[in-house]
């Protein structure tokens, strides 16, 4: 059996399967309405369901924990938390701010408070990374293609580099292997060659995938609020639902002094097919050119800057990145 809903009268009513797709009258009204596979019905109810329990759970934590006013001590970043080793920001009372700004312009979240828990590695991985990308980036490189071809070891020739580069790239797979980023590295000080081990775990996976540049991006944010002391929310792996039921996920979302949005994708591959993407969601969104960043590996200066003059984005280098906010700011 399929499902109708009417729009008009709200009568619900099972229908012969065959229907399923098609409109026919209501039983009830007669108004047009479409019928629908009762699973794929049940499924969207649901979704509706949880993001609304979501967002309701989200306020009542607000309710709970007032946020802090711009007059108020609390509403600049504590200095005595250490941002890399700390889950503060990980509740649903920090996120709020960010909430509110969506519901305000009728746009759904789902904010996955997790994402922006530092109590790990990762964030101290991807701004070491991210710091000498160019150095670095073979390992990576490296890293992506056993993933992909799921071939579990690799090399380095590290004899190739200056001295104090290959001890730079050899102590850097140390801290992964330390951190267990790689299930193994050993280096062969006579021959200088690294070997290595891909890590399996998905965690691992999704970060050499490209979530280290969304770490990068967020952690640059931060100490850079931390440092002005100004007030902030924000999130990580931001799902937004726009009143049409489409769905969009922002990698990287700063809410300053509770009016000022940041909202930053992160790009490590293939970035031109998706511009006009991101110019639709950024004029939907309603953010100003210079506060929807587009962070891309592979592009030099010149060409971010060029990009930035052609489209209503603004692209950045994540060496670039830091430069930018710190005029945006």
């Amino acid at each position: 059996m399929a499902i109708l809903r009417c729009n008009k009268c709200g009568h619900v009513a099972e229908v012969p399967g065959e229907l399923t797709g098609q409109q026919i009258a209501c039983p009830q009204c007669t108004q047009p309405v479409a019928v629908y596979d009762t699973v794929l019905f049940v499924r969207k109810v649901l979704q509706q369901y949880f993001s609304q329990r979501d967002e309701l759970n989200t306020l009542k934590a607000a309710q709970r924990t007032p946020l802090p006013t711009l007059n108020d001590a609390a509403a600049t970043p504590d200095l005595a938390v250490d941002i890399h080793n700390s889950s503060h920001l990980a509740s649903a009372a920090q996120h709020a701010a960010v909430l509110q700004w969506f519901e305000r312009r009728q746009i759904q979240i789902r904010a996955n408070h997790d994402a922006v828990d530092t109590t790990g590695f990762f964030d101290e991985i991807a701004i070491e990374l991210g710091d000498n990308y160019d150095l670095l980036r073979e390992v990576v490189d490296k890293i992506r293609w056993g993933q992909q071809k799921d071939v579990p070891n690799f090399s380095l020739n590290l004899g190739k580099l200056s001295q104090k580069d290959g001890q730079a790239v050899n102590a850097f797979c140390k801290r992964l292997y330390d951190c267990a980023f790689l299930a193994k590295y050993f280096y062969q000080k006579q021959e200088k060659i690294g070997r290595a081990t891909i890590q399996s775990a998905p965690a691992i996976r999704n970060f050499f995938a490209g979530e280290w540049l969304e770490w990068y991006a967020f952690m640059k944010v931060l100490a850079l609020l931390r440092e002005r002391r100004q007030h902030f929310s924000c999130a990580r792996q931001l799902s937004v639902i726009f009143p049409n039921e489409d769905l969009h996920e922002l990698d990287v979302f700063f809410l300053v002094d509770g009016s000022t949005p940041i909202c930053i994708e992160c790009k490590t591959g293939e970035f031109r097919q998706d511009i006009d993407k991101y110019l639709r969601l950024r004029k939907r969104l309603g953010i100003d050119r210079s506060q929807f960043i587009l962070c891309a590996t592979g592009l030099s200066d010149e060409q971010a800057a060029g990009l930035s003059s052609t489209y209503e984005l603004t692209f950045v280098t994540p060496q670039g990145l830091s430069d930018h906010l710190a005029r945006l700011l």
